[in-house]
Formats: structure tokens, C-alpha cells, sequence
């Protein structure tokens, strides 16, 4: 880590970032002082030449006959309008133009014109007047009385020249022109300014012009400019070592030790170095920031070493709960059938199931168990919060219920059995909803209670799936002495069975949506022809797509069951003896390809050969009816049931004849139930709607 630290490029350094910082801030201090004080120097500096203009504008005025200037004016008014082009482009004209002026002129006018040329002249050195001159003003034109100007570009008397229109805006008859500072590329830098010549009465008559020339003043102002931007420049560049070896020593090199310091952290951690780590052996004492954040930085070497400390502990315990929590889930799974396909050589039903804990263990849990060979048991529950205590709430539940089950209750008694157990000690007051289920595998009927779980949703063959209104009674351990409904769902091949918990329905999205009950049976339609592995996992699939990157909210739980009925193959005959024949080659040829030995297969022909006899001599006295041989298989061996609607008859109730009389001594009848008693494993009877069912059972050798 050191290593690439050291090893990392470092843009600008400290000192660097200094030196800009310093330089910009001078450059800006510099300009903003330049500004100002050129600013200052400049308002002073023009200040003081505008008054001047005005002054010497004023002596100039006061040297001058507003009588005389008058007279001049109408005279040169006399000689008609003066035409500035001809002037200069037409030499009669101009010479025609000259000789009437130089009539008008008088020894008084040149005596004026004359102290005009002597006060401009004596200005130089001091006051650089340039340009000194009387016009009378006159719309928007002014006429030339005098022009002190040594230059061929004199303007003559009666010259008249046209008036712009800002300097028309400042001019006033009363005051003149006020002092202002103009520069053009003829003349370059001036202070101008016009003051009114006055009569004896106080009337202006004119406008005396002096224009001063501000090329020195202008130069000066740069010259001044320019020593105090090199003065400053010293000044910042004598700022900036001073600076940088005040940097240098107060920062850079505290920051320095300090960042040695704590890129060896870790290396000192590593050899153990805690009392005597280079954070310890700081030793800074700036008085300032630096200091307070050195302080810190040995502080923050205390805190993350107890940290360590603590967290290694922590750590350790984190792992050993870990491998605990992984062992509880694995323990948790194995309490669940989890092997598939469940019962491999039974062809009446199939089933398939699956949990999803939101936590490394849940609360929910599944179950299915034969609770004998015809008859399946299946569990959907959900308890009450999650984590450890849930599961272990649902491993006691689900062993309670499994053994009411197999004690031979019913679904509502075995409910109300666990229930009582439950509230019996439950300090916790914890609860599970439990859907409880027992099927007869030949019939098909399903009985069912509910302790307060969510409604299943069912399957008849060619239809869609729809939601169950099941009758529901109170969570199992809400309250001790319940007693449950029990309902019943008569099954056909092709039925099926979908179970499951909250999470399925109540899984959000990153939106806060719930999937809903709605899309669950979507869900399912959209496979509602496949086998129960391929429908769970398209509800899943349809769940996760739905929730997204939004984390699980509740334990995923579902199981799905379908009902294929028994493997049967049936015969109807009339019941007369000379059909007997074709019932016992129905079940012969049922048997050909079985496990059975030709002794087993010779006994099952009694057996049927005796019942249908039976059958034909006594169930429908001199009448003639229907005899239906059901022939079923499964792993374990078959089973044959015959059913007649003849009058009730349980040949069960006959006595078993006494074999060991002698053949005078025995009674008659009674033998053929006797015998087939003895070569069937199994026989029973009901009479039920209005028929006679005689079921007879021969399981394969072992």
C-alpha cells in the first residue's frame, strides 16, 4: 500500500499550489492597486488641467473687447455666407473672401489677436496651451473672430465651421463649454474648455476656446503606471519566497512527517508496533490547525486499533454464527421433502415443492407424506416473524402435525390437536397459519381445513386455475380450544392443487407494488398444462421478474400437486355365469406383464371366479344386471374392485366355515368367501349409493 502511495503521481505539490495561489491573489491585488490608484492619479491629474482650461479660458476672455468682437462679427456677417468648400477649392474665391476680411481688420483687432499669440506663447513649458481662439456661435455653426494658432490651419476671420452635435449639447451661450478631456488622431490628447466673452451689460457676445495639450500628461501617467506595476512585481516576487519558506516550514513539513506516519500504519500494525508506531513518535507543535489535526490523527490510531481489536472478536463470533446459521439451514431443508421426484413408482399423483427464506433460515414450511397407501397428506404453513425463533417454531409445528396426521385424525382434529398442544406453552406467543389436506389417492376426494392460511387455488381438468373461498378458522396458538371446519374437493385425473404462504402475494417491487393474488393465477395459467415441477418454477420466475432488484420481502413458498388417479382398467358385464369367463380373462390379461408368480395369478382367478359367481346366482335374484370389474396397479400390486347394484349383501359378515370337521360334519356354504379371504391379502365392503363395492387387494412376493 505504502508502495503505491509513493508511487502514485502527485499533480502539483503544496508549494506549487503556494506559489499560484500567492501569484493570482498578487496578480489581482496588483491590478485592483494599478486601478485604483491610475484611476486616482488620472481624476487628480485631469481634475487639475480642466480648472486650468477654465482659468486661463477666463484671463483670455478677460483680455479681450466684447465691444469690438461684436462688430467684428456683423461686419464679416456683411460680406454674405461664407462657403468652406470654395474656400479651399476656389483661389479667386478665397483671395475675394480674404481681402473683404482683411478690410474689416483694424489695429485694435490686431492688437487682441496679437495678446492672444503672446499669452498662448508664454504658456509653453507651463501650461502647453495649444490652441487659443474666439467663435461667436451661431445656430449650429460658429464664426472664427480670432484664431491663435501659428500653423497654416488658421482660421481666418469670418471662417465658419459647423458645430457636432455633442459639442452643440454641452454648449451654453451664458457659460460656454465646461472642461473636458478629448483625444483624436490630429491633435492626440486635450483638455478643452470655452468660456463666455461678456459685454457691459453681462451678455455673452462669445466663446473664448483654449485647448491645452495633455501629451505629457498622458506620458507621465504612463511612466507612473508602469514604476508602480515594476515596484509592485518586486514586491509580490520578495512576498513569495517569503512565503514559501514560511510554507515550507509551518505547513509542508508537519504535513509531510504526518503523511509519513500514517502511510506506515499498516506496516506498524503488522509488526505489532502500537505503544512505539510512527503516529505515536509525532511531534508537532505548529500552535495551529496542523497540530489539532496531528492530535487527531493519534487519536483516530487509538480508536481503529481498538477497533481491530474488537472487530477480530466480532468477526470470530460473525463467523461462528455464520457456520451455525448455514448448518440450521441446511438442517431446516433436510426437514422438508427436498428430493424429487418424491415417490418415484407411484403414477397417481404427482407433487413438487420449494422454499425460499428471505433470512439464512424461515418461518415457512411445507410438507406431503403418505399417511397409508391410498391416503396423502399435504401441510402449507407460515409462522409468525422469521429467522432462528421462526424456524424453530415451524420444525415444532411441523412434527406435531405430522404426527396428528399419522395418528389417524383428521384434518380439523389433527388442527385442533396441534393448536392445543401449542397454546399448552407458549410464552412467546407465537402462531402459524396452517392449510391442512388429506387426499384418497382412488377416490380422489380431498379433505381439507384451514387455520387461518391463504386460500388455495385449484385446477379441474380443461378449466383454468381459480382461488378456493375455503372456510378459515384461527391461527394455530392464537387461542387454545378451537375447533376447525373441514371441507372436501372431489378430484378428477388432471386436477390440480396449488398451495403456498404470503410471500408469493405479497412480494414487492422496487415501486412498493404488491405481485398480487391476481398475477399468482396468471402465473399458473400460463403453465397450466405442465407437470408441478415446471408450474413452480414458472411462479417463481414470474415473482422474480416482478420484484426486481428489490430485496425479499417474506419467505417464498409453494407446492403443487396433481392428481393423475389410479391406474385403473375396467369391464362391465351382465351378471350371468356365462360371463363370468370374460371377467377372469379381463383380469388375466390385466396381470400378464405383472410381478406376479403363476400360483399368485391362479389364486387371483378364484378369487374373481367366486365373486362374480356370487354375483350372477344371487345379487339380482330372477332379474338380470350389471357386474363392473375395476382393475388398479400400483407399486405394491393391484387391487380389484367389483361392484354390483343388486340387493346388499356383505358376504364379509358370513361365517368362516370350520375346516377341521369332517366333510359330514361341516355345513354347507360359505366356503368360496372363505377362499377368497384366504388368497387375497386384503378385502373389505360398502354399500353405497345404492351398489355393492367389494375391494380385494394381492400385493407382489417378496
Amino acid at each position: 500500500m505504502e508502495k503505491e502511495i509513493k508511487g502514485r503521481k502527485r499533480n502539483v505539490s503544496l508549494r506549487k499550489k503556494t506559489v499560484a495561489v500567492v501569484l493570482v491573489a498578487a496578480i489581482v491585488l496588483s491590478a485592483i492597486a494599478v486601478t485604483i490608484s491610475g484611476s486616482f492619479y488620472a481624476f487628480s491629474t485631469f481634475k487639475h488641467y480642466k480648472k486650468l482650461a477654465e482659468q486661463l479660458a477666463d484671463t483670455a476672455a478677460g483680455m479681450l473687447s466684447a465691444e469690438d468682437i461684436v462688430r467684428y462679427y456683423n461686419e464679416v456677417k456683411q460680406i454674405g455666407d461664407y462657403d468652406e468648400d470654395l474656400y479651399w477649392t476656389d483661389d479667386a474665391y478665397r483671395a475675394e473672401y480674404d481681402e473683404k476680411a482683411n478690410a474689416i481688420k483694424d489695429e485694435k483687432y490686431e492688437q487682441m489677436l496679437n495678446s492672444l499669440f503672446v499669452f498662448a506663447d508664454q504658456s509653453k513649458g507651463r501650461n502647453e496651451i495649444k490652441y487659443i481662439y474666439v467663435q461667436v456661435l451661431d445656430g449650429n455653426s460658429v464664426t472664427y473672430i480670432f484664431d491663435a494658432d501659428h500653423t497654416e490651419e488658421q482660421y481666418q476671420l469670418g471662417t465658419v465651421r459647423p458645430v457636432s452635435a455633442e459639442t452643440l449639447e454641452m454648449t451654453n451661450r451664458e457659460y460656454g463649454v465646461p472642461a473636458f478631456i478629448s483625444n483624436t488622431p490630429d491633435d492626440g490628447w486635450l483638455c478643452s474648455c470655452m468660456r463666455p466673452v461678456l459685454d457691459a451689460n453681462g451678455n455673452p457676445v462669445a466663446l473664448v476656446g483654449v485647448d491645452i495639450s495633455m501629451f505629457e500628461v498622458v506620458n507621465n501617467s504612463i511612466a507612473y503606471l508602469a514604476t508602480l506595476v515594476g515596484i509592485i512585481l518586486i514586491a509580490v516576487a520578495i512576498l513569495i519566497v517569503l512565503i514559501l519558506k514560511g510554507v515550507n516550514v509551518a505547513v509542508v513539513a508537519p504535513i509531510n512527517s504526518l503523511s509519513h506516519a500514517t502511510r506506515t500504519f499498516v506496516e506498524d500494525q503488522s509488526e505489532g508496533l502500537k505503544e512505539d508506531s510512527a503516529i505515536t513518535k509525532l511531534d508537532i507543535r505548529t500552535g495551529d490547525e496542523i497540530e489539532t489535526l496531528c492530535d487527531s490523527v493519534k487519536k483516530m490510531e487509538h480508536d481503529i486499533n481498538n477497533y481491530i481489536t474488537n472487530l477480530t472478536a466480532i468477526t470470530a463470533e460473525k463467523e461462528r454464527i455464520g457456520a451455525e446459521l448455514e448448518l440450521a439451514t441446511r438442517i431446516q431443508a433436510d426437514m422438508l421433502p427436498n428430493i424429487f421426484p418424491a415417490f418415484p413408482l407411484r403414477k397417481d399423483f404427482d407433487i413438487y415443492a420449494s422454499m425460499t427464506p428471505a433470512k439464512e433460515v424461515g418461518g415457512d414450511f411445507y410438507d406431503f407424506f403418505l399417511v397409508d397407501e391410498t391416503h396423502l397428506a399435504m401441510v402449507m404453513a407460515d409462522v409468525s416473524g422469521k429467522g432462528v425463533p421462526a424456524a424453530l417454531f415451524m420444525m415444532m409445528s411441523k412434527i406435531l402435525i405430522q404426527n396428528a396426521v399419522m395418528s389417524g385424525k383428521s384434518p380439523a382434529k389433527a388442527l385442533e390437536f396441534v393448536n392445543n398442544q401449542i397454546c399448552a406453552n407458549n410464552r412467546e406467543e407465537m402462531f402459524v397459519t396452517v392449510w391442512l389436506g388429506i387426499i384418497d389417492l382412488e377416490s380422489g376426494l380431498l379433505t381439507a381445513a384451514n387455520a387461518g392460511h391463504e386460500k388455495p387455488i385449484v385446477k379441474a381438468p380443461e378449466s383454468d386455475f381459480e382461488c378456493l373461498s375455503d372456510k378459515h378458522g384461527f391461527v394455530i396458538g392464537g387461542m387454545s380450544g378451537l375447533k376447525y371446519k373441514e371441507y372436501e374437493i372431489k378430484f378428477e385425473k388432471g386436477s390440480k392443487l396449488f398451495i403456498y404462504t404470503d410471500g408469493v402475494a405479497e412480494a414487492t417491487n422496487t415501486d412498493d407494488e404488491l405481485f398480487g393474488l391476481e398475477r399468482t393465477v396468471d402465473a399458473l395459467n400460463s403453465a397450466d398444462n405442465k407437470a408441478p415441477y415446471e408450474i413452480i418454477n414458472s411462479v417463481k420466475k414470474y415473482v422474480d421478474d416482478f420484484v426486481g432488484e428489490a430485496p425479499q420481502f417474506d419467505d417464498l413458498t409453494m407446492l403443487c400437486f396433481e392428481y393423475k388417479g389410479p391406474d385403473s382398467k375396467e369391464i362391465t358385464v351382465e351378471a350371468t355365469l356365462d360371463n363370468v369367463t370374460l371377467a377372469i380373462d379381463f383380469v388375466n390379461k390385466s396381470t400378464e406383464n405383472l410381478h406376479f408368480s403363476d400360483r399368485d395369478k391362479n389364486m387371483i382367478e378364484v378369487a374373481v371366479d367366486e365373486i362374480i359367481s356370487n354375483v350372477a346366482r344371487y345379487a339380482y335374484g330372477d332379474g338380470v344386471g350389471n357386474v363392473t370389474v375395476n382393475f388398479a396397479s400400483d407399486e405394491e400390486g393391484i387391487t380389484l374392485t367389483v361392484t354390483d347394484g343388486g340387493v346388499p349383501y356383505n358376504p364379509l359378515n358370513k361365517e368362516d366355515p370350520d375346516i377341521t370337521l369332517s366333510a359330514e360334519e361341516r355345513s354347507i356354504g360359505g366356503y368360496g368367501i372363505f377362499i377368497v379371504k384366504k388368497v387375497m391379502d386384503d378385502i373389505s365392503y360398502e354399500y353405497k349409493d345404492g351398489k355393492n363395492i367389494l375391494v380385494m387387494k394381492k400385493k407382489y412376493s417378496a
